[in-house]
């Protein structure tokens, strides 16, 4: 298994969503969509926390997009 890589645009990106604590969007292969803050992320998984803070482990396979919300 490869070493999560940190030098990498979008891990970066994430980091500071998480780190900013910035809401986001989730848009899933299903066609849900998340609202919330990125708990955590890893090789395979971001942990979104929502408004009513219930964390949801999303494989990163299953994410169409994500996007910050204004």
């Amino acid at each position: 298994m490869p070493d999560f890589d940190t030098s990498l645009p979008s891990i970066r990106q994430i980091q500071s969503l998480i780190t900013d604590k910035k809401e986001v969007e989730l848009k899933l292969v299903t066609d849900d969509l998340l609202v919330g803050k990125i708990f955590w992320q890893d090789m395979e998984c971001i942990c979104i926390l929502d408004h009513y803070d219930q964390k949801t482990i999303v494989w990163r396979q299953a994410i169409v997009y994500m996007k910050p919300k204004p």
